[in-house]
């Protein structure tokens, strides 16, 4: 069930956005940058700033009243130009509910909320990320950095237009 995120499941997307973000980025394990950065950021004034302003949106995804995924939109965020339309800030499906369609089922449901031509930038290593947006039809229209304390990470940016075309 796609709902709109409500207060009460801050400290659910809380750990649903570590954990993921921990399988995906960690791969090598934790250390003081990753820790930092993932404390730091997914915290509960993180979300509730979120909920409370007009240009993110916020979803879950719910199955058997469990939060599964999540999808963060930014309505304001451009890249380049305004022709890309509006941001996927964050896209995650539990590593367990992967592969059932979630993430394209939510995709589709902003695409229909809020028009479907937008963007997202994923890390250039998300191998399994990049092929399922490609395989959705998101073009690769360049790049920028992740900063992770004084490291920057090379992300993909992948953009698509008319996703509900089809």
């Amino acid at each position: 069930m796609f709902v709109e995120a409500k207060h009460n499941d801050i400290t659910n997307l809380r750990v649903l956005c570590i954990q993921v973000w921990l399988h995906t980025y960690a791969k090598d394990g934790i250390r003081d940058e990753i820790s930092q950065f993932v404390l730091n950021t997914f915290t509960n004034k993180y979300f509730e700033s979120m909920l409370d302003k007009t240009k993110y949106r916020l979803f879950v995804y719910k199955k058997q009243n469990h939060i599964v995924g999540c999808i963060i939109i930014n309505l304001k965020s451009t890249f380049e130009n305004k022709i890309n339309g509006y941001e996927i800030d964050t896209l995650y499906v539990q590593e367990h509910f992967q592969g059932q369609g979630i993430g394209k089922k939510m995709l589709l449901e902003v695409a229909s909320l809020f028009g479907d031509t937008f963007w997202l930038s994923t890390w250039v290593h998300n191998i399994n990320a990049i092929e399922f947006y490609k395989y959705l039809g998101f073009e690769d229209i360049g790049q920028i950095n992740f900063e992770l304390g004084e490291e920057l990470h090379e992300n993909r940016v992948l953009a698509v237009k008319n996703l509900l075309k089809d």
